[in-house]
């Protein structure tokens, strides 16, 4: 994610010399796709290899005309993410991009000092993993298990910087920007204490990245082991989910038949009937804590502006904050209702 995020050093429209030609410190984008996925990203994301590097520069200079101080990084490796995210529709990966440093600014107590090791127990506990395996779409599977955390130990914005670490550092693979990502959340044990955490405003922040401020296709979410609890959990992020997403939930229950519809079992754990071997999530976390350095060199060059602020950003603070108050006062007899 390197890059130099000056605009006023970037090429100023087609037709004029190479982005390359005029900037030799920044890397050169090489294609890593295989044929396979070169078609794939052409029929589902409108991507063509011979436009490529021209719809790069036009969303280079439209971050430079209309959002100067954003302090994004600007190589076409970075900025290739938000393009295939939001189909090389370039307005639509243009406020992609906008969101993706909103959330990052709006959110502190999640984005600040963020970093493999400040959430290495987190991984520890082993609530966020990525199985081993791909499925058979090629994408990685993301492993949520709410259960291994102890609320006393740490707060709830710790297992949100675990989980959005984990998806920074997959979606550097070209192969995720096209496949994109499955989630399988295991809610086996999750009591009333527990889901209380995640109210209204937690659950807005997240969904508001998850589907508007970060540049991953989510293409499944497979609920497992949910209880009754979890109708409230879900009536509380339910509104928050546009249609596209809602549509791809999965609630399974204890019905692991179910959700091998979903995910074969050969790329499976054991313990949710599969054929790969017990959960094992030591691989993932030493990848992760290894990419401490490449993280921290990543980060550096998303720049908080001093002078000036984005408009048109996706999150407006604390009226956002006391709508979502106003809202977990009216969720919570949900929740209890439910339990």
């Amino acid at each position: 994610m390197s890059g130099d995020s000056d605009c006023t050093r970037t090429s100023p429209s087609a037709g004029s010399p190479s982005d390359n030609e005029l900037l030799p410190d920044r890397p050169k984008y090489v294609c890593s796709l295989s044929p396979d996925l070169i078609t794939k990203a052409r029929e589902e994301l409108q991507e063509k290899p011979e436009w490529r590097l021209r719809d790069v520069q036009a969303l280079r200079d439209m971050v430079c005309k209309d959002y100067p101080s954003l302090g994004t990084c600007l190589d076409d490796a970075f900025l290739l993410r938000f393009l295939r995210a939001r189909k090389f529709d370039y307005d639509r990966a243009l406020q992609l991009l906008v969101n993706y440093h909103t959330c990052r600014r709006s959110w502190p107590e999640v984005f600040n000092n963020l970093k493999p090791s400040a959430i290495k127990p987190v991984l520890e506990s082993g609530f966020v993993t990525v199985l081993p395996r791909l499925d058979p779409e090629g994408r990685h599977v993301v492993c949520i298990r709410p259960d291994r955390w102890t609320p006393s130990n740490y707060p709830i914005t710790e297992n949100i910087r675990a989980i959005y670490l984990t998806l920074e550092k997959l979606i550097q693979s070209e192969e995720t920007q096209v496949n994109g990502i499955v989630i399988l959340a295991d809610y086996k044990g999750v009591s009333l204490s527990k889901a209380s955490h995640f109210g209204p405003f937690v659950a807005k922040k997240v969904i508001g990245i998850l589907q508007d401020g970060f540049p991953i296709r989510i293409k499944a979410v497979n609920i497992i082991n949910e209880p009754r609890i979890f109708k409230g959990i879900f009536a509380i992020i339910k509104p928050f989910l546009k249609e596209k997403i809602a549509n791809r939930f999965f609630l399974h229950g204890s019905d692991l038949n179910s959700l091998h519809q979903n995910i074969p079992p050969v790329i499976l754990p054991e313990e949710y009937g599969g054929t790969s071997g017990k959960l094992d999530i030591s691989a993932w976390n030493e990848l992760l804590l290894a990419s401490e350095e490449d993280f921290l060199h990543d980060f550096s060059q998303l720049v908080l502006p001093c002078d000036s602020s984005p408009h048109d950003m996706l999150v407006s603070g604390d009226a956002d904050e006391k709508q979502c108050d106003d809202s977990l006062r009216g969720m919570k007899p949900q929740l209890y209702y439910c339990y």
